[in-house]
């Protein structure tokens, strides 16, 4: 595949994605059909945002609206996960701590620890499920433990500024809740996950064990569908490919953000869709775009 010409995506610019108010640049020619898959979102009334840079040089490879503030789902947990790896660093807590969960703590959706009988676990065994199946229940019991404002902290010192933990998760928000339990752009999200892999996010040792954790993360339905990867088993290099990730799903919502590695390069990304949900169909067309971006990564890396 050859990359579009300047005066192509020019014009490409001036005609529909214009019109939707969408900015973006296909930098590789990897990248086009992506491109073209998010544009079409677009038009069709969806935000999309994207950025996605080489980890070792960290040239932008491709764009699209990545300044966007958007909703980003469970993507942020990634900032709680920060938070208590330097805990643990900082020997304020131990991983062998036991956390008990309370009914105030109970949510439903996502994770697992809902439906085991344990009714405590050590903080590090939460912080795993939280990063391999995003467990909501883990997740307020970890932010019980340690305090929103200490995550809110956390992102500030990271120099996060478009990007945020907001709230507790919750089967229903109210009036009073915030709107959204995460948000972020793409540009800072790529960023802390090109410096959590790394080992630039807060220390060494703290990007390791975030790393770590996110390795285990299960859910590869978002971009990462493309990498063909065992959403059970890919701690380790499979066929010179190794992920770290964290994804986001809720109604309307779709994001992930992560690290790709592979035999000629490695790039970090984050890919965000807020879309209106009602039809199945325009839920498939995003999931495809993202797929689409993805594909586009593996090229690129391999």
């Amino acid at each position: 595949m050859t990359a579009a010409p300047a005066e192509s995506r020019r014009t490409r610019s001036r005609s529909g994605e214009e019109n939707a108010r969408h900015r973006g640049e296909a930098v590789r020619a990897d990248f086009t059909d992506g491109f073209t898959a998010l544009a079409h979102l677009a038009l069709d009334g969806a935000q999309v945002s994207a950025r996605v840079i080489d980890l070792l040089s960290g040239k932008a490879l491709f764009s699209v609206d990545d300044h966007v503030v958007l909703p980003t789902a469970s993507v942020g947990k990634v900032l709680l996960l920060l938070e208590i790896a330097a805990r643990l660093e900082e020997q304020v807590n131990t991983r062998f701590d036991l956390l008990d969960r309370t009914p105030e703590d109970l949510v439903a959706e996502a994770g697992v620890w809902q439906y085991l009988h344990a009714p405590s676990l050590p903080l590090t065994d939460l912080a795993a499920l939280v990063a391999a199946t995003s467990d909501n229940l883990a997740t307020n019991v970890l932010l019980r433990a340690v305090g929103l404002d200490a995550v809110r902290a956390r992102a500030d010192s990271l120099g996060l500024r478009r990007t945020a933990l907001l709230d507790r998760v919750r089967d229903r928000r109210g009036p009073d809740d915030a709107p959204q339990l995460s948000v972020g752009s793409a540009a800072e999200l790529t960023t802390l996950f090109a410096r959590i892999a790394r080992g630039e996010a807060v220390s060494r040792a703290v990007s390791s064990r975030v790393s770590d954790w996110l390795a285990l993360n299960a859910d590869l339905s978002l971009v990462a569908s493309a990498f063909a990867l065992d959403p059970l088993s890919h701690v380790r290099s499979d066929h010179g490919l190794s992920l770290l990730n964290k994804t986001g799903s809720a109604p309307g919502v779709r994001s992930e953000a992560g690290v790709l590695r592979g035999p000629r390069a490695s790039v970090a990304y984050t890919v965000t869709i807020e879309f209106e949900d009602r039809l199945h169909t325009r839920r498939l067309a995003v999931l495809q775009a993202m797929r689409t971006i993805g594909i586009g990564i593996l090229e690129y890396v391999c």
